[in-house]
């Protein structure tokens, strides 16, 4: 399935490159009108990043999010800095059908176990942001990607496979923001090895021939953000060619 992602600091769409809100590029686009078009195009699940909420979980953009989920039109994934259970409660309230959660799965895994035997499997979504070093060794990075965990992927997906783990949303870092292709090999492997994981993949798709060479890994999921917005192609055009491949 392709997934439009949608960036939001302060009620405005951006993107950030690398995860460095020093190198963000503003849209003037409308959040709302931004789901009506998607849909439009045939999206069936959105994915919202509340960068506001991320840097001060206080000025989470709940009302935000309500009215986009209020159309009524797609299913809608969220996060952003979650870093607590109300964090979780108030996403849930608002109606996205998946929290994500990020550097919190990282830190403190046993809160956030948790959380999917309280709020179920099927609620929460893994964040997963690798650093993958020279030796093929993917390590886990936090705090919007500036710090390296040093906890590999393979570690944090043995821990929540014991609580029913279905949902992983994993960007190859350095792909992220580049529009020179995702890192397919990573896909495969992780795929391969995990197979009973609903994979999304994020970071890096720039071309519709990028969705293409992506669709042998067999992730279930293909996040897209800077290239829509930036209108290298249509989200009608990615939604025909992974259903083509």
């Amino acid at each position: 399935m392709i997934i439009p992602a949608i960036d939001l600091i302060q009620g405005k769409v951006v993107r950030l490159y690398q995860g460095d809100y020093a190198q963000t590029t503003e849209y003037q686009l409308d959040p709302v009108e931004v789901v009506k078009d998607y849909a439009s195009q045939g999206a069936k699940i959105l994915h919202i990043v509340d960068l506001t909420g991320a840097k001060d979980p206080s000025l989470r953009q709940i009302p935000l999010i309500k009215s986009m989920v209020a159309t009524g039109l797609m299913a809608f994934q969220a996060g952003g800095g979650v870093r607590s259970k109300q964090d979780v409660i108030d996403l849930l309230a608002a109606g996205v059908d998946r929290v994500v959660i990020g550097s919190l799965a990282v830190s403190e895994q046993a809160l956030v176990a948790g959380w999917f035997e309280e709020f179920g499997a099927e609620k929460i979504v893994l964040a997963l942001d690798v650093n993958i070093d020279k030796n093929n060794n993917k390590f886990v990075a936090t705090h919007g990607w500036q710090q390296n965990s040093g906890v590999s992927i393979d570690s944090l997906i043995a821990h929540y496979s014991s609580v029913g783990l279905i949902h992983v949303l994993c960007t190859d870092i350095s792909k992220d923001g580049t529009l020179k292709g995702a890192n397919n090999g990573l896909y495969k492997e992780l795929v391969a090895q995990y197979p009973d994981i609903v994979w999304q993949a994020s970071g890096g798709i720039g071309s519709l021939s990028d969705i293409t060479a992506l669709k042998p890994t067999h992730v279930q999921g293909v996040i897209l953000g800077r290239a829509l917005l930036e209108g290298k192609f249509t989200l009608e055009e990615a939604i025909a060619c992974w259903q083509n491949v």
